[in-house]
């Protein structure tokens, strides 16, 4: 009887150690250290060293990774490579020149920051900084069974798959896309690709072998590659999306990269829905998505 007496009054143990009186639990512990890393790369002008930041976290560098992740749901690398890519696009805003902009963000050398700029912009930076200034993006604007549809190109490939009501609107939404980018009617083979793009929208289920110039963040083309990847008349959930990228805890960031998506159809994010089962909301409009949904549900039953 003494003996289960003796093991009922023993302090309890957490996570495998014995924990001690008016201790705070152990995730509100790694949040407030995984804040505080955060803040030392915000504030850092070069970006800190791995195993500096799992020093200052008192943690092995394995530890600290695997603790940050699950914290903010990215990887330190990823943090601090973001938050660079934040502070370029500033700086290429704010800054007289491109060059005044490379030292103002943080970089040491221009080759390394040319070297990380496609990555962190999804252009280079002296594009980025004009607003697409230099660049002739070719369009058109046609109608398809989801109402208007503009489709727009620079010469590496389609930049640009629009839907909507009204034509004007979707040109303005072009113009304020790439506002210093002069802006020309396509010639008339360019409207043969114009057709390729309506039959995709037409028969999305068929897939596509399409041009892309896709421009976007780091983040953001990870999201658009695995959106690809879904196969017509399958979904995902935002959440689920979000764990195929790496990033389980980033289901806002995967929704925000979803809205921000330019190539409607050709990038299926029409295909993530919410867990619950509801479509969820969609750049180009909900009908639109249970349309294209239906149209491809309905394809995948017949084969």
């Amino acid at each position: 009887m003494r003996m289960a007496e003796s093991v009922e009054n023993r302090t309890p143990m957490t996570g495998g150690r014995r924990s001690r009186p008016n201790e705070r639990p152990l995730a509100e512990r790694h949040a407030e250290v995984v804040a505080a890393a955060c803040r030392a790369i915000e504030a850092a002008v070069e970006p800190p060293d791995l195993d500096a930041l799992a020093q200052g976290a008192g943690m092995s560098r394995f530890h600290f990774h695997r603790v940050f992740k699950r914290v903010t749901g990215v990887t330190p690398r990823a943090y601090i490579a973001g938050h660079r890519g934040d502070r370029v696009r500033e700086a290429l805003q704010t800054s007289r020149t491109v060059t005044d902009a490379i030292y103002d963000a943080g970089f040491n050398s221009s080759g390394r920051f040319y070297a990380a700029s496609s990555e962190m912009l999804g252009m280079a930076p002296s594009t980025f900084r004009r607003g697409g200034g230099g660049e002739t993006i070719r369009f058109a604007v046609g109608e398809c069974s989801l109402g208007s549809i503009l489709v727009a190109a620079t010469e590496k490939g389609i930049c640009s798959i629009l839907l909507g009501d009204e034509p004007d609107r979707l040109v303005r939404e072009l113009e304020d896309r790439f506002p210093k980018a002069e802006l020309a009617g396509g010639e008339p083979e360019f409207e043969s690709l114009v057709a390729r793009v309506v039959g995709l929208v037409e028969a999305p289920a068929l897939g596509h072998d399409l041009p892309l110039d896709i421009r976007g963040t780091a983040f953001q083309q990870r999201v658009w590659q695995a959106l690809r990847e879904i196969p017509a008349g399958e979904t995902a959930s935002y959440s689920g999306l979000a764990a195929a990228v790496g990033s389980p805890r980033a289901s806002r960031a995967v929704a925000s990269a979803c809205a921000a998506n330019p190539l409607a159809i050709a990038i299926p994010c029409h295909r993530v829905v919410r867990s619950d089962g509801a479509v969820g909301g969609y750049r180009w409009g909900v009908e639109r998505k249970q349309t294209l949904l239906a149209r491809e549900a309905s394809r995948a039953v017949v084969e």
